[in-house]
Formats: C-alpha cells, sequence, structure tokens
C-alpha cells in the first residue's frame, strides 16, 4: 500500500514538473474567534484557478508565476476578502473573514458566482447553515440538526415525532454519523423523539446521500459528518436557553489569548423535575407510591492548542445518558425498574503543515455506546423479612479505538489529492444478563464472550479539473474487516463529475461501491435503544450496495437560488433482519444459555430507486427550500414473507417538505414548515378468530355432560409481509422570534407551535373488537382503530447570547 501512495505522488508531482510555478497557501479564520473556517472558495480574479479549505481551514493553490493578481476568499455568511500580491515568488496568506451580521451596513443583493454548486463535482450533498438551523420551527423549541435533515430531499421521516433518518431507502444503521471523527451509534434522546447533537457546539453539518468520496467507508446509505465549534480565541463568548422541557449552556474562550482556546456546552432536561410534583399530588393518600421519571442530558467539550505555524493540536469529546425508571413502594412490596443508555466519544487531532502542497492530520479516537435494562422486585412479610426477592440486568455494549491519517495534497491548480488509512478496533458485547431471586428455580447469570474485530481502510481521491467544462472525483477504497477466522477484503471504487452545459448549468453522475460491516438488529424500527448492534462474523457476511445517480444543478444570481434534480438507483445485498417471531432480548430468560443472535436472523437483499429535486436559498430576507422526493424501496429474504418481495416499513412514495424563513426586520423573524408524506407500509391482521384452550376441550361437567371449549385467546391471522399502507401524514409548524441587542447581550424570544392546525397523523394501528346491542341480539365487530400522538403543541424558549 505504501508503494502505491508512492507512486501516486510521484506521478501527480511529475504533471506538474518543469513548469514556472509559484504556491499560495494559508489558513482562513474566523474574525474575532480565530476558528479556522472549511469550505471557503479561494480563487484568483479573472483566471480559472481556485481552491477550497480543508475542513482545518487550510487551502493551497499552486498557479503559473506572474507581476501581481488579485486572490479572494468568500464563503456564505462572511464578507468578501480581496488581497492584492505579487506572484513572483511562493507567498503565506492567512485571512480573518468577518461576518456578515457583524457589518450591518453591508446588504447582500447577489448571489457570489464561487458559492454555486452547479461548479462542484460533488453531487448528492446537502449543508444547512447552523444560522439557518436556528430559526426553523422546532419540536418543543428544541432546534435538533436531524430534524431538520428530514426535511430534505432523499431523508425519509420515520415514525410522526422520530429523528430517526432513513436515506434513500436505507435503514439508520446505514448512515455514518461523525462527530470529530468520532463514530455515533445511537444519537437518539428520549426513545428517539430528539437527538443527541447541542446546536450551539456545532461549526458545520454536512449530509452526503450519494457520490460518496473515497475517504468515506463503513456505511451503505449517507454519511452525516458534524464538526463542533473550536472556541474563540480572543474573548469570552457564551450562549444558551431555556425552553419547556429542557435548558442549555454554552461557553467558549481562549485558554492563552491568540494561542489556544476551551469549547464546553452543555444540556439537560428537567421533565423529572416538572412531573415530580404533578405525580405526588395525585397519588396523595395511596398506600402504595409510584415514582417514575426520565432525565436526559449531554456534555460536549473542545480545547485546541496553536503550536505554531505548522502544528495544531485539537482534543474534544462528547458524553451524553438518557436514564428512565419507575419505582414503587407499597406496605409489604418494593419494585424498581430502570432503562438506561449513553455515548461517550473522545478524540484528539493534530494538524501538521509539511510544505505549502501537503497536509496531514492524524487522529486518535474513542467511541462507547452501551444500553441497560433492570428490574428489581422484593415482597416483605408482615415481621418485616424478605419474603421473595427478584433482580434482572440486561446490558449491551460496543466500543471503538481507532486511528486514522488523511493527507491533502495540491500539486498543480487542477488536482486536489486526498489520501490516507485509518483503522478501528471494535469491542462488541451483544448481551450480558443476569436473573436470580426466590421468584426463579435456577438463577442464570450469562455474558455473551466479548467478539473482537478489526476494520481498517485505505483510500486515494483526486478532484481532477480535467477541461475546463469537466471536473472530476475519482477515488478508490480498499476496506478489510477481520473476525474470528475470516478476513473480509473488499474494492470500493468511487466516481462523481460535473461537465458544464451552459453557465451555471451542469450534468453531474457519481457511482459508488460500499461495504458495511457492523449492523443493527431491530424489531420496532423506531431506532430505540433496545435495538441490538452487531458485527461481521464467520456466518453473517458484510452488507455490499452500489449506486448510481445522475443529476442537473441550476445556479441562479438574481434572485439567488441553487436548483437540483437528481435520479438515483441503489441495491443492496446481504442486509439483516429479524426472522419472524425472533428477538435477541430475551428478558425472560427462557433458552438463555442457548440463545444466539446469529441464529435469528436472516440476510436477504434490497434496491432503491427515485428522483429528487430541490430549490434552495440560503441568504437574504427571505431563505428556505422546497424538497421533494418520488421514492420506491424493496426488501426480499428468503425467510421472510414466504420469500416474496415486499416493502420495508419505511417505504414512502412521496415526500415534500417545505420550509421558509423571512426576517421581518433585525428585531422580528417568522418561520414555517410544512411536510407530507405517503403513510408508512404496516403489517396488520387480516381476521381475528377465538382460539380454543386446550383446558376445556371434551370437559365432563358434574350432571354427565360435555363441552367443547372454545374461551381461548383471540388468534390473529396475517397476510403477506408490510402491505397495508397508512394513511399519508402532513403537518404544519410555526414560530415567531424577537431579537434584542443590549448594551452587553443579545436575546431572543421564541414562540413556536407544532402541529398548527391539529392534524391526528398516524403513530400506530390496532384492531379492537367493539360490540354493539339491537334488541336482544349482541353484535361484535373488529374495527381498525388509528392512534395518534401529538396534537398542537405551543412551545415557547428563551435563548441569550454575550
Amino acid at each position: 500500500m505504501r508503494s502505491t501512495f508512492a507512486f501516486i505522488f510521484l506521478l501527480i508531482s511529475f504533471l506538474s514538473f518543469g513548469q514556472e510555478r509559484i504556491t499560495i497557501s494559508g489558513f482562513v479564520k474566523e474574525q474575532g474567534s480565530q476558528e479556522q473556517l472549511p469550505g471557503v472558495n479561494v480563487y484568483v480574479a479573472g483566471t480559472p484557478y481556485g481552491a477550497v479549505t480543508n475542513t482545518y481551514g487550510f487551502y493551497s493553490l499552486t498557479l503559473p508565476a506572474t507581476d501581481t493578481a488579485t486572490v479572494s476568499f468568500s464563503f456564505v455568511g462572511y464578507e468578501k476578502t480581496d488581497r492584492k500580491v505579487n506572484l513572483n515568488k511562493n507567498i503565506e496568506i492567512n485571512i480573518f473573514l468577518p461576518t456578515i451580521n457583524q457589518l450591518e451596513e453591508v446588504v447582500v443583493s447577489a448571489r457570489r458566482q464561487e458559492d454555486y454548486v452547479s461548479r462542484s463535482a460533488q453531487m448528492s450533498q446537502v449543508e444547512v447553515p447552523i444560522s439557518q438551523l436556528k430559526k426553523i420551527p422546532a419540536f418543543f423549541g428544541e432546534k435538533d440538526v436531524l430534524r431538520v435533515l428530514q426535511l430534505m430531499p432523499g431523508v425519509q421521516k420515520g415514525t410522526e415525532g422520530q429523528t430517526g433518518l432513513y436515506v434513500r431507502g436505507g435503514g439508520p444503521d446505514q448512515n455514518l454519523i461523525i462527530l470529530d471523527d468520532a463514530v455515533v451509534y445511537n444519537a437518539n434522546h428520549l426513545f428517539g423523539f430528539f437527538s443527541i447533537f447541542n446546536s450551539d457546539a456545532l461549526r458545520s453539518v454536512e449530509l452526503t446521500k450519494g457520490g460518496f468520496p473515497a475517504r468515506y467507508g463503513g456505511r451503505l446509505s449517507s454519511v452525516l459528518e458534524m464538526n463542533m465549534k473550536e472556541g474563540s480565541k480572543e474573548k469570552l463568548h457564551g450562549e444558551g436557553g431555556i425552553g419547556l422541557i429542557s435548558s442549555r449552556l454554552t461557553l467558549e474562550g481562549p485558554i492563552k489569548k491568540e494561542k489556544s482556546s476551551f469549547l464546553i456546552s452543555g444540556r439537560r432536561t428537567y421533565i423529572d423535575a416538572i412531573a415530580a410534583p404533578l405525580i405526588k399530588q395525585q397519588q396523595k393518600g395511596d398506600e402504595s407510591q409510584v415514582k417514575p421519571g426520565y432525565y436526559f442530558y449531554d456534555l460536549n467539550a473542545k480545547m485546541n492548542f496553536d503550536l505554531g505555524s505548522k502544528n495544531k493540536l485539537y482534543m474534544s469529546g462528547y458524553f451524553g445518558r438518557d436514564k428512565f425508571y419507575a419505582n414503587e413502594t407499597g406496605p409489604l412490596s418494593v419494585t424498581k425498574a430502570g432503562l438506561d443508555w449513553g455515548n461517550a466519544t473522545a478524540t484528539m487531532r493534530w494538524n501538521h503543515l509539511i510544505n505549502q502542497k501537503l497536509f496531514v492530520n492524524s487522529s486518535f479516537i474513542f467511541s462507547n455506546f452501551n444500553f441497560g435494562v433492570s428490574s428489581y422486585a422484593r415482597d416483605i412479610n408482615g415481621d418485616g423479612t424478605v419474603e421473595d426477592e427478584f433482580s434482572l440486568r440486561y446490558d449491551s455494549k460496543i466500543r471503538d479505538f481507532a486511528i486514522k491519517t488523511d493527507f491533502d495534497f495540491y500539486p498543480s491548480p487542477k488536482h486536489a489529492v486526498k489520501f490516507g488509512a485509518q483503522a478501528t478496533f471494535h469491542k462488541f458485547v451483544p448481551s450480558a444478563f443476569a436473573i436470580a431471586g426466590s421468584f426463579v428455580d435456577d438463577p442464570i447469570q450469562r455474558a455473551v464472550e466479548p467478539v473482537h474485530a478489526t476494520e481498517a481502510g485505505a483510500y486515494v481521491e483526486d478532484t481532477w479539473q480535467a477541461l475546463d467544462i469537466l471536473k472530476m472525483n475519482i477515488g478508490f477504497r480498499m476496506s478489510l474487516f477481520q473476525t474470528q477466522t475470516k478476513n473480509y477484503i473488499r474494492p470500493e471504487p468511487r466516481f462523481s463529475a460535473a461537465l458544464s452545459l451552459a453557465r451555471d448549468f451542469s450534468f453531474k453522475a457519481s457511482y459508488a461501491q460500499m461495504n458495511q460491516y457492523v449492523h443493527l438488529l431491530s424489531n420496532t424500527g423506531l431506532g430505540l435503544p433496545t435495538d441490538l448492534w452487531v458485527p461481521t462474523t464467520d456466518r453473517v457476511a458484510p452488507q455490499q450496495s452500489r449506486q448510481v445517480a445522475i443529476g442537473f444543478a441550476k445556479d441562479l444570481e438574481r434572485p439567488a437560488l441553487t436548483l437540483t434534480l437528481e435520479g438515483y438507483y441503489k441495491n443492496m445485498n446481504n442486509i439483516l433482519n429479524y426472522k419472524e417471531g425472533s428477538s435477541f432480548l430475551s428478558i425472560n430468560g427462557e433458552n438463555a444459555n442457548e440463545l444466539s443472535w446469529e441464529d435469528n436472523v436472516t440476510a436477504g437483499k434490497g434496491w432503491s430507486y427515485g428522483a429528487e429535486f430541490l430549490v434552495q436559498k440560503k441568504t437574504g430576507k427571505f431563505s428556505g427550500w422546497i424538497g421533494y422526493t418520488l421514492s420506491w424501496t424493496y426488501w426480499k429474504f428468503p425467510e421472510l414473507n414466504f420469500g416474496r418481495t415486499f416493502f420495508p416499513r419505511y417505504d414512502r412514495r412521496h415526500d415534500l417538505s417545505v420550509v421558509g424563513i423571512y426576517e421581518i426586520n433585525k428585531k422580528i423573524t417568522l418561520s414555517a414548515t410544512w411536510v407530507y408524506g405517503t403513510g408508512n407500509a404496516l403489517t396488520l391482521p387480516v381476521s381475528t378468530y377465538q382460539g380454543v384452550n386446550d383446558n376445556f376441550i371434551n370437559r365432563v361437567y358434574p350432571n354427565g355432560k360435555t363441552a367443547i371449549g372454545w374461551n381461548g385467546p383471540r388468534v390473529s391471522e396475517y397476510g403477506e409481509k408490510n402491505s397495508f399502507r397508512a394513511e399519508a401524514f402532513h403537518r404544519m409548524d410555526v414560530a415567531i422570534q424577537f431579537h434584542k441587542k443590549k448594551k452587553r447581550h443579545e436575546r431572543t424570544w421564541e414562540f413556536g407551535v407544532y402541529n398548527a392546525y391539529n392534524r391526528r397523523n398516524p403513530f400506530f394501528y390496532d384492531i379492537v373488537e367493539e360490540t354493539t346491542t339491537e334488541g336482544t341480539t349482541v353484535k361484535t365487530k373488529n374495527t381498525l382503530k388509528r392512534y395518534s400522538l401529538f396534537p398542537v403543541l405551543p412551545s415557547f424558549s428563551y435563548n441569550f447570547k454575550f
């Protein structure tokens, strides 16, 4: 592999050898905080030469030597900056961009051409500025990254209220979620109604749905990359908010001015504190007291150190936890039950500038997710002694240690090369549980042996301006997964290109092959923490997908709009699902010593295709987007649905989102969203009947008569899997923000309404038996009943910034 990288390095170097060229390089930072800015456009006015800063704000641009030229730096939300320089020798230019809101006299009336999507080789990628995210109506006032991404085309929403992402026919486990290089395995708070990501701590959010660059691997459907803020190196800043169910606070500032900084951000819900007095009042006078409760919290922290012009060090981490409990205390009994889960990540990154053309970042990464269920019961005799006692504990865990190195090499204006490698050392504990007590004949204590596995990958990619009208990203990744006795080695070619057809109008195409070596087993489809993460094994092969996409991109200057239209086709192999009636979470301990998740799963295939349309405006007094998706997703498993093709739960034919933000003036901002979607595919009974109770068959009564007993449990008969289509859902959310700048801080009051016109969207369905009486005749019939979750929900929050 080293020889391959060396060959590529020498080949590209040879292409630029012998020409009289100079190199401009440096870092682009935010004025006031000195945070490095990724994605800034750097270009030489009047020439085709340009570059984009990498994740750490570094750029390098090699071009022919000349006397003088104007180098421009621009980024959405920041003032454009020009520098006039002599290009007769290599030069380093470090730039500080001021934000537009610092310059009240600046009015943005036209779109900058260097920000045009039509000029990028990348396709199937969406980015939402954090400033725009904070203006969109939110569920209970909680600004949520995943909820905003659900409003984008190609991203299907799960069950009403859930934050799960279903991208182009893929499941929630097929999304690679990265926070400062660390993989996050469970991104949900409150059983999926909120995500763990606090927007106050985030600097950038980028979702890639297809045409994946070679530097990404390990998932089939999408890559969601988020980077935390670095913290201001100039002075102390803070922001926070108080809402209906949680509060948050973020502080950032210098450790040593202009040399190092910190950021710390925390959030905690107080549902338990609010509910406690209500529950206590309701149970006043009862002999048994029930104390249910739930809370979550999360903490983000980051430090960065400037070790000179060529070296920088970053340390960041996340820790969050959810805990649900229900304790009941009575005169002669005590019962305790609980459910808890949480994530922890830590990343240490070292940036080193080898020379003006070569930049390297090395990362050491830790990630951990664990989930637990506990239960305890005790009965007490009148004399205070224990009569019966029972305890249960179930745990599931996944822990990673990883190391990765990425190089950015800029040999010429026409090439931007990235290459690198990474290795992840997984430890899976699929389950560990203990059941004991006088209720249990044979106490069980079982811990599945931890499964250790190694996942590795090496890649190279080149963004190549082949012609003035053709820009391509060509890449290759080699992935490896090592299990107990078997090694899986899979090549992953990648390609994407943009062909200019006219001014600011391009045709795009991409191909990507992906492999996934970790799997999420779920009975519910809701993305609950009870879902089980398991590895590829000798018996379970890795998932694999191939995706092709084509489309068009058009940028308009007045009005400043981006329009994209894409079509895609994706097939997936070796996707996993539980067999009918199987579940790995055996709370009663039945067959616990023989239970194996590999015996309970089945592998199949799937395919998805569709079209996506997006028109987006990111800046100006009126901004927002309209996104529409038309799609089909199919699954086929030999051991499910009699081997016949069926729709997965999250297949959705039509999905439409409309988002609008209008800044009336500096003090008032209005926003609204409206969503529509075809209903989910569900499995419901086609008939029910009264079962037979064996204890009453041919029962002989004292009078000598016999009778056949039909008073057994009701039995449901199911037809084909997911053959029922739920009702379509639609919903409108609205919000208004009132801003006020004071001498030392800025405050914002926000009032919002979720589900403004009280649409009773389906959450789940049930078949109930209804009885009617007509005279002396009693009739029963089965009725399909729809249950909804959220009516109109008003909310308010107070936010501040200093």
